[in-house]
């Protein structure tokens, strides 16, 4: 197969049919580059040179696709049920049929480099009446592309409504892209959850299989010829609007009972009389057949048997696992945060659940957590306690908040990575020398850092530049607890006496600024925003605003980088008139305000998760926001039933 095009993205390309579809690229030239996006996890056999981004797609944005910058979209992913609709599905079949639909062509539809859509409709569009019957069909009907059309479910209603928005965008953009729709018949295939995939598991398990209308035909196309067919598609660019992809070759249900019993001489079929309709439905593929030099060719004789070896196999391979939820320790009061970690958990996966963990039973984000754990203290001894009650949970994730709790976290997190969770925290090295003001200054001094001088007495300072006065606070901790500023001497040597460690520094005057920062798994600086302290409370910005700057963007990349640490980081600087920039201390996690940096485009928390899922971060490039944003700090009423 030879395609005229090089950068194919592909939706829901972790499904049956998208599988299928990674394996045939792959056997293409290494120039071919691919993006599957999908909310499963990625699948293990996708060769590496594959870009993959794990995640609920209705959050992918314009700037991150333009950054692959697809030439062809095949546009697999959807939901559904099995035959009967619940109502349950209302919701789902919206969000992840109908509005991601929506939004995929939303963020594509003025990429300049996209040449080519191809969206997997279905023939549930067409009118049931056509094809199904009260009595026993003697022969499947010829369903063609002229046909009358009445989606039969939901989900055929959003495959209709988005064949529409595709015609209406046509009319608009058909000079940038052409459209391809096949509309795709009953499929089947290796890891499906079609009926044929359901009861080959159940005769591996030597289970018996219930068969409703066995009369009935159906237009079972193999999931590897969908793919084939498919990509055909996508290069026949000539080809454009509602096309049938399937055999044109019904086959009878009690057909694929009999292979299966090929294949299991022994096994127990129970057949149950039903009133749903008899179906009888097959593709006319007379207009496939003109455009395009290629069948579906894959019976059910040869696809069944390659099914079971799969159901075979996979009972040897453990299943990759689903995104495991997410322990926010110390949650205490830090509602905003709460809210941003449960934003990049959706944006990864729905089912992903942000549980809050805290020592005090009134603590206030517990309410706006999906569940809560009364914690132990974050000491060693507890350490088997916490790894059980995570793996109990599901949890997969841990976010520590709080200074005194990081090196905890930071001294275990080998030990939390072997029981399959990830914590969000530096190396015990990094985690010390943040946390304690003076090796923060040593190290500073060491690698030509521009850190304030920082020392255990007054006299340690006489050497530096004349000031007007020093500043004192804790040498462990947050910088503002029980801070002394600018004060002279004697004052400061006061002030010293009412706290437990204290530590002096020269008083420097400047604009207070803080920054926001992610480092990745590499060490690399992956987004850097800085933003002004506009007004304090407490130590907390209350009012913030992002400060763009290239340049002390530029002077802060290798500085960070040089201090070893890894994920979210705020570092608190000066910036004095004569455009020095001096650095005060680092906390080597995510800051108070530091959700400003999140809307600013340091996004901290869905790195984190994809980091932990395995992505390479490349795929997800850090777009700082093209205009100053302020955040303002205020509290709010929530009223909620109980």
């Amino acid at each position: 197969m030879v395609l005229p095009f090089k950068r194919i993205f592909i939706s829901g390309g972790a499904g049956v049919i998208g599988q299928e579809m990674v394996r045939l690229l792959a056997t293409l030239p290494a120039d071919i580059e691919v993006l599957v996006g999908d909310l499963k996890p990625r699948p293990a056999d996708f060769p590496a040179r594959f870009q993959y981004r794990q995640g609920d797609l209705n959050f992918l944005t314009e700037q991150e696709i333009g950054v692959f910058a697809p030439e062809v979209f095949i546009h697999l992913a959807a939901t559904f049920e099995r035959s009967t609709e619940t109502y349950g599905f209302w919701e789902e079949n919206f969000r992840h049929n109908v509005q991601l639909s929506h939004h995929l062509m939303t963020v594509q539809k003025d990429l300049p480099s996209l040449r080519r859509v191809v969206f997997a409709s279905s023939y549930l569009i067409y009118d049931p009446e056509l094809y199904n019957f009260t009595e026993v069909p003697a022969q499947p009907r010829c369903l063609r592309e002229t046909d009358p059309i009445l989606p039969r479910n939901l989900t055929g209603m959003a495959k209709l409504a988005h064949e529409i928005e595709l015609r209406f965008l046509q009319s608009f953009r058909g000079a940038q892209f052409s459209t391809a729709i096949p509309r795709i018949y009953r499929g089947y295939g290796r890891n499906g959850r079609d009926i044929t995939s359901r009861w080959v598991r159940m005769l591996l398990a030597g289970e018996a299989i219930t068969v409703y209308g066995a009369e009935s035909f159906f237009d079972y196309l193999y999931a590897a010829d969908t793919a084939e067919g498919l990509l055909r598609l996508a290069a026949a660019e000539a080809v454009t609007g509602i096309i049938n992809l399937g055999t044109g070759r019904a086959r009878r249900v009690a057909d694929v009972v009999e292979v299966l019993r090929q294949n299991f001489p022994g096994m127990q079929a129970n057949y149950v009389a039903s009133d749903i309709p008899f179906e009888a439905s097959q593709a006319d593929m007379a207009l496939w057949s003109s455009q395009i030099d290629w069948l579906p060719s894959t019976t059910l004789e040869v696809a069944i048997p390659e099914i079971i070896a799969f159901e075979r196999g996979r009972q040897e391979v453990p299943a990759a696992k689903a995104p495991g939820h997410i322990l926010i320790s110390s949650v205490a009061a830090k509602v905003p945060m709460v809210q941003a970690v449960r934003s990049a958990a959706q944006r990864l996966h729905p089912d992903v659940k942000v549980i809050g963990g805290d020592m005090n039973p009134a603590c206030l984000a517990r309410h706006f957590t999906d569940d809560f754990w009364l914690m132990p203290a974050t000491n060693d001894q507890h350490l088997p306690d916490i790894i059980s009650y995570c793996q109990a949970h599901g949890i997969g994730h841990i976010i520590p908040t709080r200074d005194g709790e990081l090196a905890f976290w930071s001294r275990h997190r080998t030990a939390l990575a072997e029981a399959g969770i990830a914590v969000l925290v530096s190396t015990p090295e990094a985690v010390h020398r943040c946390l304690d003001k003076v090796e923060f200054a040593v190290f500073g001094q060491q690698h030509g850092l521009p850190v304030i001088p920082t020392a255990l007495g007054l006299d340690a300072l006489a050497g530096t530049p004349a000031t007007t006065g020093f500043v004192v606070k804790e040498r462990h901790g947050a910088g503002s607890l029980s801070l002394g500023l600018n004060l002279p001497e004697a004052a400061a040597l006061a002030h010293a006496h009412t706290l437990d460690e204290p530590v002096f520094q020269p008083f420097i005057q400047g604009q207070e600024i803080s920054v926001d920062v992610y480092v990745d798994r590499a060490g690399r600086v992956r987004g850097l925003v800085p933003r002004t302290r506009d007004v304090i409370v407490r130590g907390e910005s209350q009012v913030t605003t992002t400060l763009p700057d290239p340049a002390l963007t530029a002077r802060l990349l290798p500085i960070v980088e040089k201090l070893g640490l890894y994920g979210p980081l705020v570092l608190q600087a000066l910036l004095t008139p004569d455009g020095e920039l001096h650095l005060i201390e680092c906390n080597c996690r995510f800051g108070g305000a530091s959700t400003l940096g999140i809307a600013a485009g340091v996004d901290s928390f869905f790195w984190f998760l994809q980091e932990a899922a395995g992505a390479d971060l490349q795929q997800f490039p850090f777009r700082p926001a093209a205009e100053p944003l302020r955040q303002v700090r205020a509290a709010a009423d929530v009223v909620t039933a109980v």
